[in-house]
């Protein structure tokens, strides 16, 4: 994946799971906010693989 992929999933996966999140909190459902706290961190991380890359290039 290039550098703009890993970026644009990284905003979706944050996005979902602050909807998860959110949607857990009113529904009461901790099993519902604690993925959505997981898939906001795994976003995290691909924005910063996709910082990465460009830094230093899309070969890694």
């Amino acid at each position: 994946m290039g550098e703009m992929t890993d970026k644009a999933k990284g905003l979706a996966n944050e996005a979902a799971g602050n909807v998860k999140q959110g949607i857990g909190k009113a529904t009461d459902n901790a099993s519902l906010h604690a993925e959505g706290v997981a898939q906001e961190r795994k976003g995290e991380a691909q924005q910063v693989k996709g910082k990465v890359k460009g830094a230093l290039g899309d070969s890694i």
